[in-house]
């Protein structure tokens, strides 16, 4: 292994220093400030996600503050195992020098890892623990040994505490096994303890979720209102072919599993991820949930092309530009390694009637933040005394809400107050509230709360999402109603 430990140090440094230039640019992403605002509430579950991503933030917070460099390296590092684990799996499938250096670099040709571990999101974490889980399976395939049928548990049950795809991945594992030497693993008892394992570690997000009436089935069903429903019978297949170079490796390693004699014994592993596949498809799941099993296919596909190479390698090298040159180029649509404004240059965009810049969604979410936090407080400070031991700030979703929590911890602003997903369960406060800061709330709902309200201002930002353009901020007093007393009816429109 050490012959190849200065291919993947170089590998590795390659993504690091790429993460490093992208990271700090722009500010932090709407569902990275959701992120960490849970972090300020451990518990066993939230609204949206499991647990793990909480405690992540906990760590992030501690160790960086609320930096988006210092929050974000957590996401590049999990990137850069992946990377490792994917190389190591080209080893484990007997791959020398050209098959780890080729597997590694598709890691790094694939765009959208690129954003995945930009963002301090659970994604990140359910690639690693996806890859993680293979690479154990694969030395299982070749030891025999039990020990990685428990690494396989312990992983299956973490990765769950991250995000419930890992269900998928498992299903995945399962019917893979069936067809490994006639399903013999089936007869061996450290299979069933694996399991166990993971239904351990994961049951109190399941006693969590059991004691809060399962909100997983609501956002999901929400989601599938909002979002899943839109999705094409076909779009789920057609986006992986978004990215045909790196997809064509991955296909030439299934193929291989079942046409190259010394790759056969992998047949199972193929099996395992094509289940995985066919059932996110089968589910209408956004295509990127899938992207979690490209890097052991990287490592199945690498093995092969050196094999078919071996007479001549230095077609590896061509193989390797074939995937960077494309990737490099597009790399600034997937991490903001450019400042905005030779972003906007670079991509061409041009300012609508109104001189709004329309970026993608993702980049989009990462700008106006500051701006809203920077009026909020203004009209705090503004306040006499005995008001501000008052003020309530009444954001209108988790975004805005988060961002008084997270951007606004430097300008130590009081908790908000948001009926909106997780914010939800961390209630209204105990204030009695004489007067509100309103932030994002339309004027109808304004008017239905209070008798008095003054609109300070509409906040505009011109590369911000429709959805955080024209941000009405109010300022209001006398309430009509307690909105104490009026919170457990709020339940039904948390995910709303």
């Amino acid at each position: 292994m050490k012959k190849y430990l200065l291919v993947i140090i170089i590998l590795s440094f390659v993504k690091l220093i790429i993460h490093f230039v992208a990271n700090p640019n722009y500010g932090f992403h709407r569902d990275e400030l959701l992120h960490l605002s849970v972090s300020e509430h451990l518990a066993w579950g939230y609204m949206e996600f499991p647990p793990f991503i909480a405690v992540v933030g906990k760590l992030a917070h501690f160790m960086f503050g609320y930096t988006p460099s210092g929050v974000r390296i957590f996401a590049t590092l999990a990137g850069i195992g992946i990377l490792v684990l994917c190389c190591l799996i080209a080893k484990e499938l007997g791959g020398k020098r050209n098959a780890i250096l080729l597997a590694g670099v598709s890691v790094l040709a694939f765009i959208p890892f690129f954003r995945n571990h930009t963002h301090f999101q659970p994604v990140a974490f359910d690639q690693f623990f996806w890859t993680l889980g293979f690479y154990y399976f694969v030395r299982y395939l070749n030891s025999k040994s039990n020990k990685y049928l428990i690494f396989l548990g312990i992983t299956a049950g973490i990765g769950l505490m991250n995000k419930y795809t890992v269900v998928v991945w498992g299903f995945g594992i399962v019917i893979g096994l069936l067809f490994h030497e006639k399903g013999s693993s089936f007869k061996n008892k450290w299979l069933y303890i694996s399991g166990l394992l993971a239904l351990l570690i994961v049951l109190p997000n399941i006693i969590w979720q059991y004691t809060h009436n399962f909100p997983l089935l609501a956002h999901l069903e929400e989601l599938k209102k909002s979002q899943l429903d839109e999705i094409g019978p076909y779009d789920f297949a057609l986006e992986q072919l978004e990215l045909p170079f790196t997809l064509l490796v991955s296909l030439i390693g299934v193929t291989a599993t079942f046409l190259d004699k010394e790759l056969k014994k992998y047949s199972c592993l193929a099996i395992a991820v094509l289940v995985m596949f066919f059932t996110m498809w089968f589910l209408q799941s956004k295509a990127y949930y899938f992207f979690a099993a490209y890097p052991v296919l990287f490592a199945l596909g690498a093995v092969k092309i050196e094999k078919l190479f071996q007479k001549k390698p230095v077609w590896n090298y061509a193989v390797i530009v074939v995937l960077l040159l494309p990737a490099f180029f597009f790399l600034p649509m997937a991490a903001p390694v450019l400042p905005i404004e030779k972003f906007v240059s670079y991509a061409k965009l041009e300012p609508e009637k109104d001189g709004r810049i329309i970026l993608t969604d993702d980049y989009a979410d990462m700008f106006g933040w500051e701006e809203q936090v920077k009026l909020v407080d203004s009209i705090y400070q503004s306040l006499p005394k005995d008001e501000k031991e008052q003020c309530v700030i009444l954001a209108e979703n988790y975004g805005e809400a988060g961002a008084v929590k997270i951007v606004g911890d430097k300008y130590k602003l009081p908790d908000p107050t948001c009926a909106h997903g997780s914010f939800w369960t961390w209630g209204p406060g105990d204030k009695e509230g004489k007067v509100f800061i309103s932030l994002g709330n339309e004027e109808e709902v304004v008017y239905s709360l209070f008798e008095e309200h003054t609109l300070i201002k509409t906040i505009k930002h011109k590369y911000a999402i429709d959805e955080e353009n024209n941000i009405p901020v109010f300022l209001c007093r006398k309430p009509k109603k307690d909105i104490r007393k009026m919170w457990p009816e709020l339940e039904k429109y948390i995910f709303e």
